[in-house]
């Protein structure tokens, strides 16, 4: 492709494209400042390529989403998430002895240092479960001090935190109640696991629903990896700076915390139920979001990147409904956002502006149906996120280009001033 060309000043220059296996296109700019001495304005970075990436492919606009060159379609609801991770992670499928291995580490490496395990008595009992996990996994580097360019050392790091990010989960859960952690264990699955940590008692053996074990894999699977969001170009730039992984991806679960990124299930489900509170009207409330100079907005509806229906709305939509029918839950909340999708999806304002349901939309109801609390909510997208976060800091690390992250920024304060 001929070089792009930029006319400032009345010079005219030239700058390489750049064109991604998925015939995406890019502008090299590398050179800009040092060409022309002026650099781009881009809020929020949101048409500014931070990285070259082998993981995540989107297409907002035709609503794909895949994840190593696979549709999500063909991974959501047939891989476990352990499988899901492994190839996020490591760029391939695992074959049956990969996968053997992989599972048994994961599950070997569950449990928490004896000595991290007691910061959970050093915590409010009203402490954020968010604040919990980010602090016990940027704590982890502290028990486990091997190298961080040693390649065997690096697999270590990411075998325990993919295996204890659901137990530091499930304890801060526990904790909250105060009841006792259980230990996990080896003949349960990943999601498993958690589910049985979350909900067992030392009492009894605690057996996991089928369908909310196959429903966990595929909610986590859903929220794997979703190319250059707010939490992972955080991961990025915090490990730009050479940051372990553990201190990376706990930055990465600090930035998910944020309303506007992990907690959009969480307001979806205040929504639907300060709908259930006022009689279940939900066309009232669609007619207050239409309204012109209204606060109101629907929750769970439009994304930054889609501009189509969101593929994995699509997936999870079809599982809540088998959840809780299987569950025997016949929670009055779906009805209510079956309905807001049936009016929204038919009504031109919303299709005039692209405001099709998202993945969150139907996240926290399964989260419910489930019987996993609203201030966990956002801790499980950050379970289902964290092979992603770790395959972009491994991928960067190898990345040829990569440099400490060091954006520029248009100064508009006073001129030179003296006392």
């Amino acid at each position: 492709m001929r070089p792009a060309k930029l006319i400032l000043g009345g010079k005219e220059y030239e700058f390489p494209v750049i064109v991604g296996t998925e015939d995406e296109v890019a502008i090299d700019i590398r050179k800009l400042r040092d060409m022309t001495g002026a650099i781009t304005y881009d809020p929020g970075y949101v048409n500014t390529g931070s990285c070259k990436s082998d993981i995540t492919f989107i297409d907002g606009e035709k609503g794909i989403l895949r994840y190593r060159g696979y549709p999500i379609e063909e991974l959501a609801g047939k891989l476990i998430y352990s499988a899901a991770a492994y190839l996020v992670i490591y760029g391939h499928l695992p074959d049956k002895e990969e996968f053997k291995d992989w599972r048994r580490d994961l599950t070997m490496n569950s449990f928490l240092h004896e000595h991290l395990r007691k910061f959970f008595d050093h915590y409010p009992i009203t402490a954020h479960p968010m604040n919990i996990l980010a602090s016990m996994i940027a704590s982890m580097s502290s028990f486990y001090p091997e190298e961080i360019d040693d390649p065997n050392d690096i697999d270590r790091h990411i075998k325990r935190i993919v295996g204890q990010v659901k137990t530091i989960a499930a304890y801060s859960y526990k904790q909250f109640i105060g009841k006792p952690c259980i230990y996990p264990r080896s003949d349960h699955s990943w999601s498993a696991n958690f589910l049985r940590m979350m909900f067992g008692t030392p009492a009894e053996e605690y057996q996991v629903p089928k369908i909310m074990e196959e429903a966990l894999d595929l909610i986590l699977i859903l929220h794997m990896d979703h190319e250059q969001n707010c939490s992972t170009s955080t991961v990025r730039m915090v490990g730009s700076s050479q940051s372990d992984l553990y201190a990376s991806v706990a930055s990465g679960i600090n930035a998910l915390w944020g309303r506007l990124h992990g907690g959009a299930n969480e307001a979806v489900l205040n929504m639907l139920q300060r709908i259930h509170k006022d009689g279940g009207n939900y066309k009232k409330y669609v007619d207050m979001a239409k309204e012109k100079g209204s606060r109101f907005r629907l929750m769970g509806f439009g994304h930054r990147v889609y501009k189509n229906f969101d593929p994995r709305a699509k997936i999870l939509k079809d599982t809540v409904t088998r959840l809780l029918a299987d569950l025997g839950n016949n929670d009055p909340l779906l009805e209510i956002a079956m309905g807001l999708e049936e009016v929204v999806l038919k009504d031109e304002f919303f299709i005039e502006r692209k405001l099709y349901p998202n993945v969150d939309f139907y996240s926290g109801i399964a989260y419910r149906a489930m019987g996993i609390p609203t201030d966990m909510f956002t801790v499980l997208f950050a379970m289902g996120r964290m092979p992603g976060w770790i395959a972009h800091w491994l991928e960067m690390r190898t990345d040829r280009d990569q440099r400490i992250h060091r954006p520029r920024q248009l100064y508009t304060g006073p001129n030179l001033q003296h006392l």
